[in-house]
């Protein structure tokens, strides 16, 4: 008896932890209630203390989980933010907040089973639209750009006698091109003191630069693709979205607005228009960097209206500029020179919009397509956008010796090779 007794208490000893009584007999009456009341209470102190603990552990490990969260979330916000910065060329810096109202638009639903031209090509091979008259609704393109909030760069060469054609050049585009938005005038001159005083629309700038005077009659056009290499990188990425490159001596007739803007843009020659691609003006000669040899082609462009991005007019203009620079070396001049670098890289590297003849047609063209035979208002021709002026034997235009009244304080900085280019702005009047 005493031996299972014995037992018991190292049995009960072992799983409680406390001294053991002394062995051979039990506890008395008084001791028993005392130790059993003890057991309970450790018990409930040693799970408080692992309750604690445990609760400690978890909020710990949910700041770190917290913490990880916003760290990553963050992350992950800048980039997206920085990947919206990049696809929008409307990314600007802004001082206040700003905000846009957007109008309801009203317009016809397209219609798939209704072609919008049926006698000319809408679209290229590579997916290209070819923009025509009707093809487009302007009130949509104005609302997409408009809250993209882009500005838009018309670079243009006026030197030696060409400088006549600023006068016309510049108050047809106050009067058609991207009307109601924000346009930025480059002028590049060796005669700046004869540049017109243009009252300009609000939201438009001017920046004048004198560039050295050509050496010769042929060397008027070769300096443009350098210098627009060259200004692209310093001073067109910082200012615009789009650059617009048209020659001096063309007018604006009617509206030309964001219908024209794309990464790449080119015009179709009119006199080429529907020509077979044999016929094109094409530098034929291996030897020179503007080859394009027989049975190639798409388009033959005029270098009178082109443009598009400016990190895409800068790849174009580089190019142009680089293969000019080989063929110069070696004592070999393409054809057309800049017109025939320019369908060189035009046809390996696919433009993402075409415009149509519409856009340069000149009135002087005596073999008019059948198409345009028949589309006439008050005797002038509804779907000429833009028209080279015609001259007198001096070089002049016809009807521009008057002075413009405008007003607006002009300053210049000259350009000594391309080595500094200075903006130089004539704000709006």
């Amino acid at each position: 008896m005493s031996r299972l007794c014995g037992q018991a208490q190292m049995s009960l000893g072992l799983r409680s932890g406390f001294p053991l009584p002394g062995r051979g007999c039990p506890p008395s009456q008084e001791e028993t209630p005392r130790t059993m009341a003890q057991l309970p209470q450790t018990h409930l102190e040693k799970s408080k203390s692992h309750s604690f603990h445990y609760v400690i552990c978890l909020l710990l490990l949910a700041l770190v989980l917290t913490s990880l969260g916003c760290t990553f979330l963050a992350l992950r916000s800048q980039n997206l933010e920085d990947i919206l910065a990049r696809a929008s060329l409307a990314a600007k810096e802004m001082s206040h907040l700003e905000v846009v109202n957007v109008s309801r638009l009203v317009y016809p639903q397209p219609n798939l089973l209704l072609f919008s031209k049926e006698d000319v090509l809408v679209q290229t091979p590579w997916l290209a639209p070819i923009v025509w008259e009707e093809t487009f609704n302007i009130e949509i393109l104005n609302e997409h750009f408009w809250l993209q909030n882009v500005t838009v760069g018309l670079v243009s060469f006026a030197v030696k006698k060409y400088v006549v054609f600023l006068k016309p050049f510049l108050e047809t585009a106050e009067a058609h091109f991207m009307v109601g938005h924000r346009v930025k005038y480059y002028i590049f001159t060796d005669q700046p003191d004869r540049v017109p005083p243009i009252r300009l629309r609000a939201g438009r700038q001017m920046a004048i630069l004198e560039v050295p005077t050509p050496a010769g009659r042929r060397e008027v056009s070769g300096p443009r693709m350098e210098i627009l290499s060259h200004f692209s990188s310093l001073h067109f990425f910082k200012e615009v979205d789009y650059l617009v490159c048209a020659h001096v001596d063309v007018t604006f007739q009617e509206h030309v607005g964001m219908e024209i803007l794309s990464a790449l843009f080119g015009t179709i020659h009119p006199v080429f228009f529907g020509r077979h691609r044999d016929t094109f003006a094409y530098e034929r000669w291996p030897q020179s960097q503007a080859h394009v040899p027989l049975g190639e082609g798409d388009f033959y462009y005029t270098e009178a209206l082109f443009g598009g991005s400016v990190l895409e007019v800068h790849k174009l203009a580089t190019a142009c500029h680089e293969a000019m620079a080989r063929d110069k070396a070696r004592h070999v001049e393409a054809v057309w020179r800049e017109e025939s670098y320019l369908n060189k890289y035009l046809l390996y590297h696919k433009p993402t919009k075409v415009l149509s003849p519409e856009y340069m047609w000149d009135k002087r063209l005596m073999d008019l397509p059948a198409i345009f035979q028949n589309v006439r208002f008050q005797d002038k021709w509804v779907l000429q956008r833009i028209t080279k002026q015609p001259r007198t034997r001096d070089g002049s235009v016809q009807g521009s010796g008057e002075k413009s009244s405008g007003q607006g304080t002009v300053t210049t900085s000259k350009v000594k090779g391309i080595s500094t280019l200075n903006v130089t702005k004539l704000s709006p009047v």
